[in-house]
């Protein structure tokens, strides 16, 4: 891998005038010593995947051992049936496929981790709602997921993407980041404007914390993955207005990990702080392991 920074990404694009997504699947050939369109048959594979955790999402009202999630997903086209979302019908779908999905993961179903499991709703959410009423073609949704998965892989390369490491800033958070990335690429954006789509989304999460109660992938976990698809939407529409980020993504991705190290052990996944240890979260705990 020669590319170990969002600097030398963009360094790289510059010379070569490719988009990211090209790079991406030049360098994933190279690693795996496979062709391009190999590569490509791959990605299209995990996004049928992803689309597919959707629609079983969407299907099932099963809920979880605990009994406290699984239904919620199916609560929105109801409620939207009768009152349309104010942010229209894109938002509708957004939402309630990123719930989907993240009841699909609570079920043990099929789930692509994108980057994490807990976070795995946020990027098949962005990319299936969006293209689903901009009509964007499949090659193109492709594009965007292979430019999600570069822009997952730089932070990676800094940053251990789990909540026990650097809190959910480095679960959801960069989850936004790729979702944002993505959506800038599917919608005719550059590789700057990915960049800062990508910038944009992380620079405005940081600091989330892992507080899952009773240690569970499900109370915050479902629901966050709902509000940071949106979150990554409203970083894509503004670095396509043109507005930046002051701070380059290489020096945010820094402060993540900085981020990370500063927080408190007891607000990384460990459930032993923040909301996982309010009253409410102790009495379900209570309840819970009575069973």
């Amino acid at each position: 891998m020669t590319i170990l920074s969002f600097y030398d990404l963009e360094t790289k694009c510059s010379e070569q005038n490719k988009a990211i997504y090209e790079i991406a699947q030049e360098e994933e050939a190279a690693l795996s010593e496979e062709c391009v369109d190999v590569i490509r048959i791959k990605v299209l594979e995990d996004l049928l995947a992803m689309k597919e955790a959707i629609k079983n999402g969407l299907q099932s009202t099963e809920k979880a051992v605990s009994g406290w999630c699984g239904d919620d997903c199916v609560k929105l086209p109801k409620r939207f049936e009768k009152r349309a979302a104010l942010f229209g019908k894109t938002f509708e779908k957004i939402t309630t496929y990123a719930l989907a999905t993240a009841e699909e993961n609570l079920r043990m179903g099929r789930i692509v981790a994108c980057p994490t499991a807990g976070s795995c709703g946020i990027v098949p959410a962005v990319i299936a709602a969006v293209s689903e009423e901009e009509k964007i073609q499949e090659v193109q949704q492709v594009n965007g997921l292979l430019t999600a998965g570069m822009i997952g892989l730089l932070v990676s390369n800094k940053v251990q993407l789990a909540g026990a490491v650097a809190g959910c800033q480095a679960e959801c958070g960069v989850a936004s980041a790729m979702a944002a990335g993505a959506l800038v690429q599917m919608l005719g954006g550059n590789v700057q404007e990915c960049v800062q789509a990508a910038a944009l989304a992380l620079k405005n999460i940081l600091g989330l914390t892992c507080d899952p109660v009773c240690g569970l992938v499900e109370v915050p976990c479902i629901k966050r993955n709902a509000f940071l698809a949106v979150h990554a939407v409203t970083a894509a529409e503004l670095a396509l207005c043109g507005v930046e980020s002051k701070i380059p993504m290489d020096e945010i991705v820094d402060t993540l990990k900085i981020t990370g190290q500063l927080m408190s052990p007891l607000l990384k996944e460990t459930s032993l702080g923040g909301l996982a240890k309010t009253k409410t979260a102790q009495e379900l705990e209570k309840k819970l392991f009575k069973k």
